[in-house]
């Protein structure tokens, strides 16, 4: 896959050239691209609904110029979107199949992933069910790392899958939609409290919108819950793209070629003490072994004596590898995916050992983290193009297919007519939510937090619950993660039948 087609085209050699990659891995590059991009594009039409229904259910925008400016917001979401949120995600894949991205396996997993998550939000949008798109692909990463392990010879069941990682997303999944119910119902209690103007308490009256500063108010919420939308949720596709560039042209996109020298230097100096402060003067292993140890650490989290003196070894080969250099250009294009793995086991393994109190207690922990930080500059980009392509497809979803969900979240949730204020309590508190995550890095569901918000103000109107609906929303979000687990350890195992038996990759 990684050969140069022969090519009579200029440009598609010149194109052929950049990327380091052969025809048969540009085919493989647009289909996952293609795949990615549609994830995205349901992703749209199947959570950004939400954050329409509350506009469209109060009669303060019509559908279709609501759908628009959800869609716009949700591209500006995507475009200023820090990234922490698409590598969080990254995180949580088994590490050997993040190492060697650019294999059948790799590409088995990506495929799983997405073909997965698809299929499921397809079907809870076409039963009109706001279901997670990121408890779907999350359940489906579970899959691909159970199924993974439970194929590989030399690991225990469960092995590679970051169930530290995991625990803290799944947290961060669990409780935000408590926040959205208590906070929303708590706010908007306050604000009965608060503001006597009556109208922003009333339900809509037939087609008439309402009062302008009411109007403006809730324009304002929808604008900011998709504009928190983009920002989050277009972040989980961002980072299985940057998995397919770099398992497919890793010469062009395995290191952030705009790293500047003085971070590059940096970064020499930092791994230099870092190797000191590891390994001391103990004899060291090769990089080759180094490499199996730090591996063997993260995957199945196995400590012992020579672990630390492997991860100094690998500090020390990183600094071997940028010493001198001014530019990640100069790296060989041949070395690239081999200085990102080194990248990679050296920022995952000192993150783990850091939670585990695993490191020296006489290391600088201000150290670490700035060189932490310092080392995922180098992988952990998310170049324009990218940030454009997920940004266009999230919002053209937003602009179809928004129809099911939205009556489902604003007429079968409560027994009484969403009013104004219930429809801003949600939304103001599953913005914060959702931007809070999005700062932390850790991704949230804009479905379960908007949802939960107004059912929270449902109750703490009196207006109560449609039982039923309820009902089959919580199953729907019970079921979502055990169905994606199954549906992407199935597809990864079918993925990999194909690769290794029908294809001989």
């Amino acid at each position: 896959m990684g050969n140069i087609a022969p090519c009579n085209d200029k440009a598609e050699s010149r194109m052929f050239e950049f990327l380091g990659i052969g025809t048969p891995a540009l085919i493989t590059l647009g289909l996952a691209l293609a795949l990615a991009l549609a994830f995205e594009f349901v992703n749209g039409f199947h959570d950004t609904a939400n954050a329409v229904a509350t506009v469209i259910y109060t009669n303060t925008l019509k559908p279709g110029p609501a759908v628009v400016w959800s869609g716009t917001w949700n591209f500006i979401g995507v475009l200023t979107s820090s990234g922490a949120v698409a590598f969080g995600i990254v995180a949580l894949l088994p590490v050997e199949l993040v190492l060697n991205v650019g294999s059948g396996a790799g590409f088995a997993m990506i495929f799983a992933l997405l073909l997965s998550a698809i299929i499921w939000n397809l079907g809870t949008w076409y039963m009109g069910l706001p279901a997670s798109s990121s408890h779907t692909l999350i359940g489906s990463i579970v899959g691909v790392g159970l199924m993974n392990s439970y194929l590989s010879a030399d690991s225990a069941f469960g092995d590679g899958v970051n169930w530290a990682k995991l625990a803290d997303t799944g947290k961060a999944l669990l409780i935000s939609p408590m926040i959205g119910f208590a906070g929303a119902a708590l706010l908007l209690l306050l604000m009965r409290a608060v503001i006597r103007n009556k109208a922003l308490f009333e339900a809509p009256k037939g087609d008439v919108p309402p009062p302008w500063p009411v109007r403006l108010l809730l324009i304002a919420t929808c604008t900011g819950v998709s504009f928190a939308h983009g920002s989050n949720d277009g972040q989980k596709g961002m980072g299985l793209i940057m998995l397919i560039v770099i398992g497919a042209a890793p010469v062009a996109f395995a290191l952030n070629q705009n790293a500047k020298p003085e971070t590059l230097q940096h970064i020499e100096q930092q791994a230099t003490t870092v190797q000191g402060a590891l390994a001391g003067t103990a004899a060291q292993p090769s990089a080759e072994d180094a490499r199996k140890i730090v591996t063997l650490y993260l995957r199945k989290k196995q400590f012992d004596d020579t672990t630390l003196l492997a991860l100094g070894a690998l500090n020390g080969e990183l600094a071997h590898r940028l010493g001198g250099i001014k530019s990640l250009n100069e790296v060989a294009p041949d070395q690239r995916s081999s200085v990102r793995s080194d990248l990679y086991l050296i920022s995952e393994s000192l993150t783990r050992l850091d939670k585990a109190k695993q490191l020296p207690p006489a290391i600088d922990k201000s150290l670490l983290s700035s060189y932490g930080k310092d080392v995922k500059s180098l992988t952990s980009y998310i170049p324009i193009w990218v940030k454009i392509a997920v940004a266009l497809a999230l919002g053209l979803g937003t602009m179809i297919g928004w129809k099911r969900i939205v009556v489902t979240v604003g007429e079968r949730i409560g027994k009484a007519h969403l009013n104004y204020g219930q429809g801003a309590s949600a939304e103001l508190v599953a913005f914060a939510t959702i931007e809070a995550a999005d700062v932390l890095g850790l991704p949230v569901s804009t479905t379960h937090v908007l949802s939960s918000g107004i059912a929270g103000t449902m109750v703490a109107n009196g207006g109560g619950l449609q039982k039923s609906t309820v009902r089959n929303i919580l199953l729907a979000w019970v079921l979502t993660l055990p169905v994606c687990v199954l549906l992407g350890a199935g597809l990864f195992a079918a993925g990999l039948f194909l690769v290794f038996r029908v294809f001989g990759v």
